[in-house]
């Protein structure tokens, strides 16, 4: 099963492998303070996109739109995390406010669909 957790939110109900999938380090957070089995900047969608969306939920539906188009283009990068779902429970780690619409979601929806894909 493929979760996400914001990582202010503490890491009690983390479950399986963890992975920071944003492109910057959370603010305020120390790299000690947050257990995890990698960070994974290569997956977060590119700045320019980033920053197009600004975590306005109006544009949510073509920035998942563009991330895909971006993911679809480096399997590398999101591979390993679906590699990780075959073996067990992966939590998607974020720091964004919005908890409805940011990357680690879209990411979640992307690699769910890869796996549906292999499925068939």
């Amino acid at each position: 099963m493929i979760r996400v957790q914001r990582v202010y939110r503490g890491t009690t109900q983390i479950y399986g492998r963890r992975f920071l999938v944003d492109r910057l380090w959370p603010r305020g957070v120390r790299k000690e303070d947050l257990p995890m089995d990698g960070w994974i900047r290569d997956v977060a969608p590119s700045d320019e996109l980033r920053h197009w969306f600004g975590h306005e939920p109006e544009r949510w539906a073509e920035f998942q739109r563009r991330y895909f188009a971006e993911l679809d283009e480096k399997p590398q990068s999101w591979q390993p995390l679906l590699d990780a779902a075959r073996q067990g429970d992966v939590t998607l780690l974020y720091g964004a406010q919005d908890e409805e619409h940011n990357n680690a979601v879209a990411l979640k929806i992307y690699l769910e669909n890869k796996q549906k894909e292999k499925a068939r």
